[in-house]
């Protein structure tokens, strides 16, 4: 690279609108000269998990502003923008397509390349940014919507080894939260309130350990605790205090129980690969939980494998990610043109089939 190249990046695939500020030196090393993201938990408080018509709606009203607050707090103008990065996919349409037409506006007025980037891509090459691993290394994607493992050959070579074949942890998380009166999120309430549960008291399922290989499933675990908490109300009348700690506290022991266990078939097959500096990650929004972070360290240890867990406010959606994918992918593909489309549905690895069906809008994962 014979100049720095500074990126604007935006983020608005699900209920955090975000934008970024990224600059790569002429040696390769990037720096995050802001990162702005504004959630927006209140607007959905009420209706016990994110509406997407509301994000939508809020997205569209709110992109500017963060633009300007990135550029802003990154001291650089517009005009210094070298490239524009915007999350394409997937995620909720509405949002999605808001994002892509701001970028899309930006890229007109300031001339300045555009690239879509598929989210779980930023996710995925998150470690890239804080900590420069090498590929290949083993990605664990858990978030609201998703639930992957993967081998990261290239910026743009994901091998999937397996997944969630229905619900994905974080929408789990969220659904327990609702069953047992807790707010939304629901990852961060039901993590504060099981460290005062015993996960010993109500026994619970772990789901597909009597199965060979990587995928995961969490339907048949909220079953579980539905029928367990309704047992309890039924006989106390009522669902108390120390009863919600010790459900939330079993649900998120057996989450943590199927994810180690499925991270280390995991482990096994990415070191059939024979990595030279064996790494194994993890990212999302679930990644944010100690506990699970705490006990996947415990098994890479085991396996002789690093364990990486980047800041938890990159674990989120930001649009930090979403610049840097594109910073990585810059030299593999060329800028998309005005054509580019929103895209609700889009796995990340093209060649495997497609784990929860496909539609008329894709395959889902």
């Amino acid at each position: 690279m014979a100049h720095s190249i500074t990126i604007l990046g935006l983020e608005s695939s699900c209920d955090d609108t975000a934008a970024a500020v990224l600059r790569r030196d002429p040696a390769g090393k990037t720096e995050i000269l802001s990162s702005i993201v504004q959630g927006q938990s209140s607007l959905h408080a009420q209706f016990g998990g994110v509406v997407p018509e509301i994000a939508a709606r809020a997205h569209a009203e709110i992109l500017d502003l963060c633009v300007e607050q990135a550029l802003t707090s990154a001291n650089v103008a517009l005009s210094d923008i070298d490239a524009i990065a915007v999350t394409a996919g997937p995620g909720l349409i509405g949002g999605v397509v808001s994002g892509v037409m701001c970028a899309k506006g930006l890229s007109i007025a300031t001339g300045a390349p555009l690239y879509g980037i598929n989210h779980l891509a930023g996710h995925a090459l998150t470690p890239r940014m804080t900590d420069d691993v090498s590929y290949p290394y083993l990605m664990l994607l858990v978030s609201g919507g998703h639930c992957q493992f993967l081998i990261v050959h290239a910026p743009d070579s994901f091998e999937r080894l397996g997944g969630t074949i229905d619900d994905a942890p974080g929408e789990a998380f969220d659904k327990i939260a609702r069953l047992v009166g807790l707010s939304q999120p629901g990852g961060p309430s039901v993590e504060k309130t099981a460290r005062d549960g015993d996960a010993d008291v109500y026994p619970l399922p772990r789901p597909l350990l009597d199965r060979p290989g990587c995928d995961l499933s969490f339907s048949g675990l909220k079953t579980a605790v539905l029928r367990m908490r309704n047992h309890i109300i039924e006989r106390h009348g009522g669902l108390p205090s120390q009863a919600r700690a010790d459900l939330c506290a079993g649900f998120q022991a057996a989450v943590v129980d199927v994810l180690a266990e499925k991270t280390k078939r995991a482990l096994h097959l990415y070191l059939e690969t024979n990595p030279a500096h064996p790494t194994a990650c993890v990212a999302g929004g679930v990644a944010a939980n100690t506990a699970i972070r705490a006990r996947l360290e415990t098994v890479c240890d085991v396996y002789g494998a690093k364990f990486i867990a980047p800041p938890i406010a990159l674990c989120t959606d930001n649009a930090a990610m979403i610049a840097f994918a594109a910073l990585e992918q810059m030299s593999n593909r060329a800028p998309d043109d005005l054509t580019l489309s929103a895209r609700p549905r889009w796995p990340l690895d093209q060649t495997s089939p497609a784990m929860l069906g496909s539609g008329k809008k894709g395959a889902k994962a």
